[in-house]
């Protein structure tokens, strides 16, 4: 080893050293050898620097085998305190049917798993292995040494000739959707290549709002109405009501709507003050709250639309309560409805101001830029249909009259307007370059509840809407698209096989070993989808195996929110506003307080303020002054039965796999029982109150 360690190579050109003491004579080295002296000597010198070498990694690989070691001893104590301790935790209250069978059908397989590990341990240590080779050998009858042999031989029977091959079938069919569902990402990959390629995007000819008349310079921008839904948002009103008052639009052209459902009086006032301290300075807004409220957001937008003033107005912008438009957003949507009849909605992209907030938040940040910059856009250029994002979109006014308005039949009211619009022959655009600011849920449990919204819907949406797509008069291939791939593949397929592939058949697998799942779907597959998912993110390439766990682990929430609306269960029809933690970039605060400074040195914004107004003002404020804070609430942990007994049955997998000595499968199934364990201890992202 030392001989390999000390080869050199002459490099570089000699080196003349004169020291500066007469009395020695001046050196020319020429090679290493010449300089550092015998071969002995280097040889020498060159074991040392091998044996430090060797004790730096040895160091390291002490500190990585502690780290490991601290981190296994915390989830350990966290194990303890969580679930025999039960210290600051609340249990999951799933109120679902349909969740608590799927706790059960879980709980059930985890139990058989266990019994089945148990019998394989007992088997492997008295060396029956029968069924470890493709050259099966049943032994006779004379050759059965215990009533347990026997009845571990029938097993191994019943196993091969039974379960597997129903375990196969299911598992090859698994597979086709993961195939399909894999091209489906792919050919979507490459449309987005084609446009970065070929620079498509849609463009604003010329000025489409000419300044003609100088004592009325905005007579020609057309009237836009800006809606701002909210229910309970006290971190984040103040911000997105401040955003929508300084979007650089003529004033007198735009009519700004807060609609408050908020069953909270001191909210509510606080809200009333926002609105009133705008109204002072010279905007056209309102503040307006429903008595009986009734249908969620969309309830909330019906009501909005059915005020008599809204038929002096052509366009409609909506952001929810956590969105922060900039200036210039109506400046760079509304252009595009110009001489544009057919032209129904202009979505802009969402922009995440706590996307590194942490690991959960990162992970959201992979899904939804995907979302935004392969399918959204994808689907708006080719198709000029996507689902609308119910936030930081324009629409047409006239679109949302001739499809019906808003229904309060669903909880993705977004998609159902959207889909009713392209069956009327509305068109889309997506402007992937228009950015609008909001955040992600910090915390697991908000997270969860919004996915389970967001997959339950669709197939509630789903069943609603199959007759009058197969009646409209759209193409056949508009059809299809709406049916098998917006509705079926996207929304239906790819949760179920998730989570059945990943988190069913494959721990059954290392009980069944004759029903097999390919090296490929294991391995090379969920990687390659991976890969193509984070590539509009590519920042967050490290986190890359995080995520393809992650994405596993929330297919159990995906599922049985895919379930409840297929079958319009009860918990189909929740809405649970997602708790916000009212973030802001530093930029954007800076920003947002130059803008509010200019826009109260204007002196045309105070025009209007009588002396009653201000004292309502003022009244208003100290009201929200003697309003008590709110106590602190005591930040609980959860406890989620499903993710932590699909951890246990993984694990469990896990010890059969490596009983087996199949390397691979053990380790997928030890990290992606650790992730299911840490969702369900509530590990990843923040808490809630």
């Amino acid at each position: 080893m030392s001989k390999w360690w000390g080869k050199q190579t002459r490099k570089g050109t000699p080196v003349v050293v004169k020291m500066e003491n007469p009395n020695f004579s001046i050196l020319e080295v020429e090679s290493p050898d010449s300089a550092l002296g015998p071969v002995d000597k280097d040889r020498g010198k060159n074991a040392k620097q091998f044996t430090w070498v060797l004790l730096l990694r040895a160091h390291r690989a002490a500190g990585c085998l502690a780290w490991l070691g601290n981190g296994l001893w915390a989830l350990l104590g966290t194990i303890k305190n969580r679930l025999i301790l039960g210290q600051g935790v609340t249990v999951e209250n799933d109120k679902s049917t349909k969740g608590r069978l799927l706790y059960r059908i879980i709980l059930g397989f985890l139990i058989a798993a266990l019994a089945f590990l148990a019998f394989e341990i007992i088997a492997h240590f008295n060396g029956w292995h029968y069924f470890q080779s493709h050259g099966l050998h049943i032994p006779q009858t004379v050759e059965i040494e215990s009533w347990l042999h026997e009845v571990y031989v029938g097993w191994l029977m019943f196993r091969a000739g039974y379960i597997a091959p129903l375990i196969q079938s299911l598992s090859n069919f698994c597979v086709v959707l993961f195939l399909i569902q894999s091209l489906d990402r792919f050919v979507l990959c490459l449309g987005c290549f084609w446009i970065k390629l070929k620079k498509i995007k849609p463009r604003i000819e010329g000025k489409p709002f000419k300044l003609n008349d100088e004592e009325n310079p905005g007579c020609n921008y057309p009237m836009v109405l800006v809606q701002i839904p909210m229910c309970n948002e006290r971190e984040v009103y103040e911000q997105s009501i401040s955003a929508a008052c300084q979007l650089d639009w003529p004033k007198d052209r735009m009519l700004i709507q807060v609609l408050d459902d908020s069953d909270d009086e001191s909210i509510q006032w606080l809200i009333k003050s926002e609105v009133s301290k705008w109204s002072q300075k010279g905007i056209n807004i309102v503040y307006r709250h429903r008595l009986v409220r009734t249908g969620y957001k969309a309830g909330n937008l019906k009501s909005a639309m059915n005020c008599d003033y809204v038929k002096d107005y052509e366009f409609v912008a909506i952001f929810d309560a956590d969105f922060q438009p900039n200036p210039d957003f109506l400046q760079l949507t509304v252009p595009h409805f110009k001489d544009k009849p057919e032209l129904g909605l202009v979505q802009a992209r969402w922009s995440f101001v706590n996307k590194d907030e942490n690991l959960l938040t990162r992970l959201q940040n992979i899904n939804l830029c995907f979302h935004f910059e392969v399918e959204q856009q994808v689907n708006g250029v080719f198709l000029n249909f996507f689902g609308f994002n119910g936030t930081a979109g324009v629409w047409r006014i006239k679109t949302l009259e001739d499809s019906g308005g808003w229904l309060e039949r669903t909880t993705v009211e977004d998609m159902d307007i959207a889909v009713r619009a392209h069956l009327n022959g509305w068109k889309f655009i997506f402007l992937n370059d228009v950015r609008v600011l909001c955040e992600l849920p910090e915390s697991y449990e908000a997270y969860r509840k919004q996915q389970h919204r967001w997959h339950s819907g669709p197939m509630q949406l789903f069943r609603l809407c199959l007759p009058a797509i197969v009646a409209s008069k759209l193409t056949f291939l508009k059809k299809a698209n709406l049916i098998f791939l917006f509705f079926l593949l996207r929304k239906l397929i790819l949760p179920f096989y998730s989570f059945t592939l990943f988190c069913v058949i494959l721990p059954l697998t290392m009980f069944v070993p004759e029903a097999e799942l390919p090296f490929w779907v294991i391995c090379y597959m969920p990687v390659f989808m991976s890969f193509l998912n984070i590539l509009p993110a590519l920042g967050s390439f490290p986190f890359i195996v995080p995520y393809l766990l992650f994405e596993n682990t929330m297919s159990v929430t995906k599922f049985n929110a895919m379930i409840s609306g297929l079958f319009q269960l009860g918990s189909s029809y929740e809405w649970i506003v997602t708790k916000k933690a009212g973030r802001s970039s530093e930029t954007d605060l800076l920003a947002m307080e130059e803008r509010e400074t200019k826009a109260m040195s204007q002196p045309h914004l105070h025009r209007g303020a009588s002396d009653s107004g201000l004292s309502e003002l003022t009244k208003l404020r100290e009201q929200e002054a003697a309003t008590p804070k709110l106590a602190k609430k005591k930040k609980m942990n959860k406890i989620y039965k499903k993710e932590l007994t699909l951890a246990f049955l993984l694990l469990t997998a896990a010890l059969r796999s490596l009983l087996s000595a199949q390397g691979l499968h053990f380790y997928f199934l030890l990290f992606q029982g650790i992730a299911f364990l840490l969702m369900g201890l509530d590990l990843i992202g923040e808490q809630m109150s």
